[in-house]
């Protein structure tokens, strides 16, 4: 019955809430300075990401199957990395038409996640892996059920797949990251509504985060920088970065639209 179905999706998202709370209070109890201490934040990214896959591997909510990597997509995985590229740019385009940046704290905060070898490991790695088995490998899997039907029309996965992005949005807590995740988590589920897979999500999760980190290593403080300013003042200039991007992100989604299939 599908309100059973419901309250699972429910149950997915309140467990990984849950036990991203928990292990934030049980860091907080040993580290009083939590938000300002480098460890401290490493230390509960990384923690709350593998109790959530500990979790959600052990319940089986989020099954394990080789049968898409025996298929051997590895071009279409390169594919996915030459999308997430093309993101980027008219990501933080959209964010500063819209006016949302995240606030001083928010920045301080992941400015310090990212300073360190260790919080790539947390960001880059931990995260991605417990997102992706929690938002598509059981919350996406289960609204797709909810949404089915014996002559399913086209439209209808679309339905499971904007809300579970809606859901991956709203959990980070703020507008600045939410829009980003919301407009990612469509492609994530996108991906996985082709695939019945995670490993192209995570794929893309993987190398959206670790651009991130790599920006904030190699150009500290570019939160607080915007494209204008890195475009030397030319609004023509930060056009055409978003259209080159473009360029990227087009091709690339074509040639997944051709490769990821159900296999």
């Amino acid at each position: 019955m599908k309100y059973l179905l419901w309250l699972d999706a429910a149950l997915y998202v309140i467990v990984f809430l849950l036990i991203q709370f928990l292990t934030s209070m049980a860091v907080m109890y040993f580290f009083p300075d939590f938000q300002v201490n480098v460890t401290a934040l490493t230390l509960a990214a990384a923690v709350s990401s593998v109790a959530i896959v500990l979790t959600f591997a052990a319940l089986r909510w989020s099954p394990f199957s080789r049968l898409y990597l025996q298929s051997r997509p590895w071009t279409a995985l390169c594919w996915v990395a030459v999308l997430t590229v093309g993101t980027v740019i008219p990501s933080v385009w959209l964010s500063e038409q819209l006016g949302l940046d995240l606030s001083d704290e928010q920045k301080q905060m992941m400015t310090r996640l990212m300073s360190t070898p260790w919080g790539y490991l947390a960001v880059g790695i931990a995260v991605p892996l417990a997102e992706e088995m929690v938002f598509r490998g059981a919350l996406l899997r289960t609204l797709l059920k909810v949404f089915s039907s014996e002559e399913t029309p086209r439209w209808r996965p679309w339905m499971a797949i904007i809300l579970s992005a809606l859901l991956f949005a709203a959990v980070h807590g703020n507008l600045a990251q939410g829009i980003h995740a919301f407009l990612i988590g469509l492609l994530l589920g996108w991906m996985y509504w082709r695939t019945d897979s995670i490993v192209p999500g995570l794929t893309l999760h993987w190398v959206n985060n670790s651009i991130a980190y790599a920006l904030e290593r190699i150009f500290p403080g570019i939160d607080d920088v915007r494209l204008v300013d890195l475009c030397g003042g030319s609004q023509l200039r930060v056009l055409m970065y978003v259209g080159f991007s473009l360029l990227i992100f087009f091709p690339a989604l074509y040639q997944l639209c051709l490769r990821l299939r159900k296999k």
